[in-house]
């Protein structure tokens, strides 16, 4: 019997609607723990996720069997509800996403810069940081599309 295999890593980023700090402290890891079983019951593995306030930073691999596009909408909107229901009845996430690959031998760095998000964001915000990985990924963007 023929196999198919792979193993494909992305570094996803997205934020809440419009950028608002729903995510409290208090709800940050119930929330990371939900989008990891969500992305587990899936197909994937998680290797490390970050839930700022406002946006998340997931390392994470690709599903064999479904589209990215597919995976994050699911993600996205099962955890919706439940930040509806624990948060605010207001919570939503942006409609987009970033979605950024990552080879084999830069999991570790990756890994390393999202558990350093605390730090990081005391010097750069969530638009300068996404700006930057645009930029780094040669992704062609108008800005008045990618924040909502």
């Amino acid at each position: 019997m023929a196999q198919s295999l792979s193993k494909v890593y992305l570094h996803i980023v997205f934020s809440t609607k419009r950028r608002i700090p729903y995510v409290k402290e208090e709800f940050k890891e119930a929330m990371e723990s939900y989008l990891v079983k969500v992305g587990s019951d899936l197909g994937s593995f998680t290797e490390s996720i970050y839930l700022n306030p406002d946006h998340l930073h997931w390392l994470c691999t690709l599903p064999r069997t479904i589209a990215i596009a597919e995976f994050l909408n699911k993600v996205k909107s099962n955890s919706s509800k439940i930040g509806k229901l624990e948060v605010s009845p207001h919570f939503a996430w942006q409609n987009g996403y970033g979605a950024f690959s990552v080879s084999q031998s830069k999991v570790e760095t990756v890994r390393a810069y999202i558990l350093n998000q605390h730090e990081h964001h005391r010097k750069v915000t969530f638009q300068e940081e996404f700006r930057k990985f645009l930029e780094e990924y040669r992704i062609e963007y108008d800005e008045k599309y990618v924040w909502d």
